[in-house]
């Protein structure tokens, strides 16, 4: 993982990822690329995010659409909804 990501993290995004962890969609990897990274939620549903890290297929992570950022092994990267 890059190390680069993981300081783009805000504290603001901190802060609203655990006021509202109801939000967190739990996902699969499908691809990860230069262009960002494909996922595919535990609910069936497909979703596109920009960041800055490489992962391998069928890697499990979360999202939260409201902070933007991709949970990763307990690390905490900003990501963007596409």
């Amino acid at each position: 993982m890059s190390n680069r990501a993981t300081q783009e993290v805000l504290p603001v995004q901190r802060a609203v990822a655990s006021a509202w962890p109801s939000a967190w969609i739990d996902a699969l990897v499908m691809c990860s690329d230069a262009s960002g990274i494909a996922l595919a939620t535990l609910a069936g549903d497909d979703l596109a995010v920009d960041a800055i890290v490489s992962l391998a297929p069928g890697e499990p992570v979360a999202f939260h659409p409201v902070a933007e950022v991709l949970a990763v092994g307990g690390t905490l990267v900003r990501a963007r909804r596409r």
